[in-house]
């Protein structure tokens, strides 16, 4: 759920080979002689590679017991970090295409003719149980050419203490409230930051979702067209910039990310911050704030609390090239069992994509049940056939806007570029 832009440079060489080994387009090396078939799984790394949380263990866990049960088929699996995911832009042009990748939105390479449509590659079953709004936004023209694999709704995480020793008594409802809130929290002295703003490349499109969606706003209008230089999302933005210019945020957030946020807030420096349930596990490391030290409230819109949250998800998608239609639906549907899915929630404290692996969360997780009460009524990204490219446009630029740039000439810039590239 955080895609950056990085040089070949970044991974190295070896790196880069270990990747094209496992991309290959080639489908005469991927069936033997005996008719045992290899797919190839790509999936970026939500732990830390070579550590005890990497994605790496998870799925290979799927693929050995997957292979147990189907021993013709072997599943070789790579990931990769969420630092070099813009990496597989440039393997995919390059015609290296894995089996299945994790992570990425189908609609660009559909429109491409690269992708399976789903139904060709998971059964009906395993189709009728991913939640609905967001196995509709994988739909291109009616037809869906990918699936959600796991997904998160965003929220405010605020700091009690601070909070109490502002004489803040409850979260705010509304922009103004958020402001007062802030210059209080500043005021505090320390260090403290009002309102942690990250609107740097790490995942400045959902930041500024969020602010957009509190003033009726949105990268698109009610008729799916884009919409990114609006009256609405201007506004939006100015009143940003009021909240950079008077101290309340930290002091760049144009080049600030929310992992730096996040781990400012499990700190205990920061007063208020979007969040999903991935921050907890950071709260919980970092060691200074008790459960009772924090909580989470509906994000404040400019005049009330937003009605709709934001929700997010990542895709499965699989490519014509290899030709392993059925082994893939094998795969994927054994993969989509409750039991992994939860576990890779439990891990990541992300959210499933399927209704009856939510259903069994809400009532093991309290805390998992808060944000996947939001879900049905949540609002997502668009899903144009070219979000991915703007998507990395608004990472790198959108920030500005609060930051020394007219928020006008930012987002007008951006919607010049979202409808001359589609």
């Amino acid at each position: 759920m955080k895609r950056r832009l990085l040089a070949l440079s970044a991974i190295g060489v070896a790196g880069v080979m270990a990747l094209t080994s496992c991309s290959s387009s080639s489908t005469s090396k991927a069936t033997t002689s005996d008719g045992t078939t290899t797919i190839k799984l790509l999936a970026p790394d939500y732990g830390t590679a070579g550590g005890p949380d990497s994605s790496q263990t998870y799925w290979q866990g799927i693929a050995d017991a997957f292979h147990a049960a189907n021993p013709k088929i072997t599943v070789k699996v790579q990931t990769i970090a969420w630092a070099n995911w813009d990496q597989v832009a440039t393997l995919i042009q390059d015609k290296q295409y894995p089996d299945i990748l994790v992570g990425d939105a189908p609609q660009e390479l559909a429109a491409n003719g690269l992708l399976y449509p789903l139904t060709d590659v998971m059964s009906q079953s395993t189709i009728s149980n991913l939640i609905p709004v967001f196995a509709k936004q994988e739909e291109t023209s009616g037809v869906a050419y990918g699936a959600p694999f796991t997904t998160s709704a965003r929220a405010m995480f605020y700091n009690k203490k601070l909070f109490a020793a502002a004489k803040i008594a409850a979260p705010p409802k509304t922009w103004a409230d958020l402001q007062a809130d802030a210059a209080k929290i500043k005021a505090l002295g320390g260090g403290n930051i009002g309102y942690g703003l990250p609107l740097g490349p790490e995942e400045a499109q959902g930041e500024s979702f969020m602010w957009m969606l509190g003033n009726n706003g949105g990268y698109a209008d009610a008729s799916g067209k884009y919409a990114i230089n609006s009256a609405a999302n201007i506004e939006t933005f100015n009143f940003l910039t009021s909240l950079v210019k008077a101290g309340d945020t930290q002091p760049s957030p144009a080049t600030t990310d929310r992992k730096t946020v996040w781990s400012d807030f499990a700190a205990g420096q920061v007063g208020m911050v979007g969040g999903s349930g991935a921050l907890i596990p950071i709260i919980k490391t970092a060691g200074k704030l008790q459960t009772t030290d924090w909580g989470v409230a509906t994000m404040p819109g400019k005049t009330a609390p937003l009605t709709s949250a934001l929700a997010v998800h990542d895709d499965i998608t699989a490519f014509k090239a290899g030709g392993h239609a059925a082994e893939v639906k094998q795969f994927l549907d054994f993969a989509y069992a409750d039991k992994y899915q939860i576990q890779f929630d439990n891990e990541y404290n992300l959210l499933p994509a399927t209704t009856s692996a939510s259903t069994s969360l809400t009532a093991s997780d309290p805390v998992a049940a808060g944000f996947l009460a939001t879900v049905p009524t949540s609002v997502v990204y668009p899903n144009t056939a070219n979000w991915n490219t703007l998507k990395s446009k608004i990472q790198q630029t959108i920030g500005t806007g609060v930051q020394g740039t007219d928020p006008s000439k930012v987002l007008g810039g951006l919607q010049t570029f979202a409808t001359s590239n589609q």
